[in-house]
């Protein structure tokens, strides 16, 4: 088959329809070694470079680039300088881009991209000026290497928002409060939790409540709906001043746009490709979009009433705070979310306390229980083993001594009693309401042979309805105090008290 599409080639039939087949089979890394060896040198495919159909000069510089034929380096460069036809040109940079012979362009490479950085397409020759831009980024990027930034702070007070559910951003605030009495005048509720005016970042960064840290781009106003507008009015908004401000190395910043929108998946990759082709062209590759090595995010958000809001997410600041959670599985709660659970109930946990997980998963709630308040004994207890392994080296990257058993929590037995049981309770999945039922009687009764006297259950669940009626039947049991933490879909933290 390969043998005969060769020939095809030779004979120039059906030039377009053969090439396209051929670059489907170098797909195949066997197929694309046996075609390497039927087209030797690549001579037939560099002579298609000059062919006069536009398609069959893209395909196949494209399959000069998928066969990694290093000798058409050299042809590929010369057609992309005498090529007219805008759409064509970008195949030959990604054909390039595959090749270490491009090395060898990388200066005439630089000039062209200043070229094109300077160039305001007309509007029907956007999308191809722009897909050259990429192309060439891409490939500039590749020869000189990603250029690392560090952070270094900053010299004046800036807005950062310390991301958190709605229902916990009193625990995460009460946390940046507590770093400095002065603090309490520039510490804001904000809808995506808590605001902080500061040029301090580092005390506030180490806060285990938070999921993430964001810093609110200002502009003149509103974004444009247009990706290209947009982009601009990025640019014109103090990002720039703000990047250079806290990093000490020079430009360029190797960016990504995550999109948080009610696009559908097209919808967000065409606008995702125009916002970065522009933002980087006028920018003149100061920002540069990258997929994989980016050391900042451009975040969209948009809002209620269909506004657009701009925030920038710093890589370059190192996040350790859960360093440690090296393993989860689906189940998995997230550690700040656990932190915040444990900040929560801080008020009734003992020091130095025997306690005991009964679905420990990889035992995250356990080692932020720990970290908040240290325990003298700690047990996690899980029916699946692949968490229970994962827990294991989780808590010894944290530093904690912690019993791992792989076993179902209802036959468990212990020859002393716990102070404390502390869990994220397994959520329903496909269990009938029926089986919901049953397990939650089953959790109190098990529990209630395990717990000494004044002992408490600290849990996080969303099936109120079964914690309340076993509260009902269990008259051994008080209710201390639930937080809301998750209004929307019935998530609640739990404080249960065995009684005296």
């Amino acid at each position: 088959m390969l043998k005969i599409s060769c020939e095809k080639l030779q004979k120039k039939e059906n030039l377009r329809e053969t090439l396209q087949l051929l670059r489907n089979e170098a797909k195949d890394g066997q197929k694309a070694e046996e075609l390497r060896k039927l087209l030797g040198d690549g001579s037939l495919l560099r002579e298609l470079l000059r062919e006069e159909e536009p398609k069959v000069r893209k395909n196949a510089a494209l399959l000069l680039g998928d066969l990694k034929m290093q000798q058409a380096a050299g042809a590929l460069w010369e057609a992309y300088q005498r090529e007219t036809t805008l759409f064509v040109k970008s195949s030959y940079l990604a054909a390039l881009g595959k090749l270490e012979a491009a090395d060898d362009f990388a200066e005439p490479l630089r000039q062209r991209m200043e070229t094109l950085s300077q160039l305001v397409p007309a509007e029907n020759e956007k999308k191809h000026v722009n897909e050259e831009i990429r192309e060439m980024s891409k490939l500039l990027t590749r020869i000189e290497g990603v250029k690392k930034h560090t952070f270094r702070g900053f010299q004046n007070p800036h807005e950062m928002v310390l991301t958190t559910n709605h229902g916990s951003r009193n625990v995460t605030a009460g946390e940046a409060a507590e770093l400095s009495e002065a603090m309490r005048r520039t510490v804001k509720p904000h809808p995506l939790g808590v605001l902080v005016c500061t040029k301090e970042i580092q005390p506030f960064a180490r806060l285990r409540t938070y999921r993430e840290l964001l810093f609110p781009i200002h502009g003149k106003g509103d974004l444009h709906r247009e990706p290209e507008a947009a982009a601009a009015d990025i640019w014109q908004s103090d990002l720039w001043d703000f990047l250079t401000e806290c990093h000490k190395e020079e430009p360029p910043f190797y960016f990504r746009l995550e999109l948080k929108t009610k696009m559908d998946l097209a919808e967000r990759s065409s606008y995702a490709r125009k916002f970065s082709a522009e933002l980087e062209r006028i920018s003149n590759r100061r920002l540069i979009n990258s997929t994989g090595d980016y050391e900042i995010e451009i975040r969209l958000l948009e809002s209620r009433d269909g506004k657009r809001i701009p925030f920038l997410k710093l890589f370059t600041i190192q996040d350790k705070r859960f360093s440690y959670r090296k393993h989860a599985v689906a189940s998995s709660i997230h550690p700040a979310a656990a932190a915040m659970l444990v900040r929560l109930a801080q008020p009734y946990l003992k020091e130095d306390a025997r306690i005991l997980d009964p679905f420990c998963g990889v035992g995250t709630m356990l080692v932020e229980r720990d970290i908040l308040v240290p325990a003298r004994e700690k047990y996690g207890i899980d029916i699946f083993g692949e968490a229970v392994e994962g827990a294991r080296e989780n808590a010894s990257l944290a530093g904690e001594k912690i019993n791992f058993i792989h076993r179902d929590y209802f036959d468990f037995t212990h020859k002393y009693l716990f102070d404390e049981i502390i869990t994220n309770m397994p959520v329903r999945g496909k269990k009938t309401k029926g089986e919901m039922d049953d397990f939650y009687a089953a959790f109190f009764e098990k529990s209630g042979t395990l717990l000494s006297a004044g002992g408490k259950i600290i849990f996080y669940s969303n099936e109120e309805g079964f914690v309340k009626k076993q509260l009902r039947l269990h008259c051994e049991y008080r209710l201390l105090q639930e937080f809301c933490i998750r209004e929307k879909e019935h998530f609640y933290l739990y404080i249960v008290e065995v009684k005296g």
